[in-house]
């Protein structure tokens, strides 16, 4: 199995190259040559394995230049009931007929992003100590990504995190889970702007070639192809869950900011999984939902940027959205590269039309809409939902189709954000043990500006 980008460089590459380079060369993001195909044999037989099992199944067909024993190996230790809580690691918690919620948050850090972040620690221990090498890695967060890779990386061989967030944005459960953390080879940069601002530094040293192989600069956001590969087992273990016979279709609702999480669902769905629809659930930061009702990417800047109470997606520059753009405009590498290069771009209308032959409709959700979500949820089920989550639910209810089972990925754990849980349900959501007084702990973190130039520097004195 060889890569190649979204951007139009071919070179062949393997899995474990693209597993600790990122971005590509020219700036784009890496896609396998082709995607697998997983037959009605296939699906049947995977019916009756653990979650680490079906991982290594999938996992195996992108992945041939590790040994398979290895690989599975690495699956076992990974997807086990004592680091995510259940055996079946992902459970369905059911909310009526056909409509669920698929529980992704039971990992280290108490968001989704655990579930490929833990993969891919184990994956870059591995590598690095196969070849000797050391990596650096840089990331942005908007809130959960940087806990799952700090967690996930913390006491790591040869492995450093220098891990960017917006200055202030995130909620104080998900800062004290970052900034408490002590491990030398944990780094947290503050940078006084919005996540946008963040992954813009995070591309731009990317792209500095030099400075990149220099200082061997890696990344565990999902612009890392092993990151999004493992979200594309979650999809698969869901339906297996929610069916029983692979001539059942079922729909999947995404809160999305960045578009990994959604771009693993349209993988799946390329891959041959039977879904009918992958539902994108925005917040007021709506680029994603207005592409694709419009056709029009219009990203926004800073200044137009909401901050929101589900603020792991205040996103306007959705990077995983290029992979789907790709294979959306039959992976002409050129013109990926041509729209990717300017501020705005809209699609023609053949092109927007073609959205649907892809599975995907979209819906936006605000502050007063997941309050009332969460009341509802809890009235009517006794669920208690994290604002992302409802986000997703709200637009679930609305895009659901009958006789079709919609399964809502879970986000996160309400802990994380006790003051909309709070203003939803006038109580205070449940902490898992150990997490107590976690905001009063001593933080180490450096505040900077949003400049590129200074993150480089305190990169080369790090390192």
């Amino acid at each position: 199995m060889n890569y190649l980008s979204t951007r139009g460089d071919a070179t062949p590459r393997r899995f474990c190259d693209i597993l600790l380079e990122g971005l590509a060369p020219d700036g784009g993001l890496y896609l396998p040559q082709t995607y697998p195909q997983v037959d009605d044999a296939t699906l049947n037989r995977w019916r009756g394995l653990s979650y680490a099992d079906l991982a290594f199944e999938i996992l195996s067909l992108y992945i041939d230049d590790i040994p398979a024993d290895d690989l599975h190996a690495i699956t076992r230790k990974v997807y086990t009931a004592e680091i995510f809580g259940t055996t079946e690691v992902t459970p369905l918690t059911w909310l009526g007929d056909h409509i669920a919620l698929e529980g992704l948050s039971n990992g280290p850090t108490l968001a989704f992003k655990d579930m490929a972040m833990q993969l891919l620690g184990a994956l870059f221990e591995y590598e690095l100590g196969r070849r000797g090498e050391t990596l650096n890695i840089l990331g942005a967060t908007s809130g959960d990504t940087g806990s799952a890779a700090e967690y996930a990386m913390r006491g790591k061989k040869g492995v450093n995190v220098f891990m960017l967030s917006p200055n202030g944005r995130m909620s104080p459960f998900q800062q004290a889970q970052m900034f408490s953390l002590q491990d030398a080879n944990i780094h947290n940069i503050a940078v006084d702007g919005v996540f946008d601002d963040c992954q813009d530094i995070v591309k731009a040293v990317s792209n500095d070639l030099a400075f990149k192989r220099e200082h061997r600069i890696g990344t565990v956001n999902s612009i890392n192809w092993a990151r999004l590969l493992a979200q594309v087992v979650y999809y698969f273990a869901g339906y297996i869950q929610a069916t029983k016979s692979n001539d059942e279709q079922v729909s999947f609702t995404v809160p999305s900011g960045n578009f990994g999480n959604v771009c693993a669902g349209h993988v799946a769905r390329m891959m041959g999984l039977p879904i009918k629809q992958l539902v994108v659930a925005t917040n007021e930061n709506d680029v994603l939902d207005e592409f694709f009702r419009t056709g029009a990417y219009r990203p926004r800047g800073t200044a137009d940027t909401h901050e929101t109470s589900s603020p792991s997606m205040d996103i306007s520059k959705a990077s995983n959205f290029e992979r789907f753009v790709f294979d959306l405009l039959g992976r002409d590498g050129a013109r990926v590269k041509q729209h990717f290069g300017a501020p705005t771009f809209a699609l023609t209308a053949d092109e927007h039309a073609a959205i649907a032959g892809f599975g995907f409709v979209s819906g936006r959700s605000t502050h007063a809409d997941r309050v009332a979500t969460i009341r509802r949820c809890h009235a009517e089920h006794g669920v208690v939902i994290d604002p992302h989550t409802a986000d997703g639910l709200k637009v679930a209810l609305e895009k659901r189709e009958a006789g079709v089972t919609m399964l809502v990925l879970e986000t996160a754990l309400p802990a994380k954000f006790a003051a909309t849980i709070v203003e939803a349900l006038g109580t205070e959501p449940p902490r898992p043990a150990g997490l107590e007084g976690i905001e009063q702990l001593p933080k180490r973190v450096k505040v900077m500006l949003a400049d590129v130039g200074q993150v480089k520097a305190y990169i080369h004195a790090h390192v």
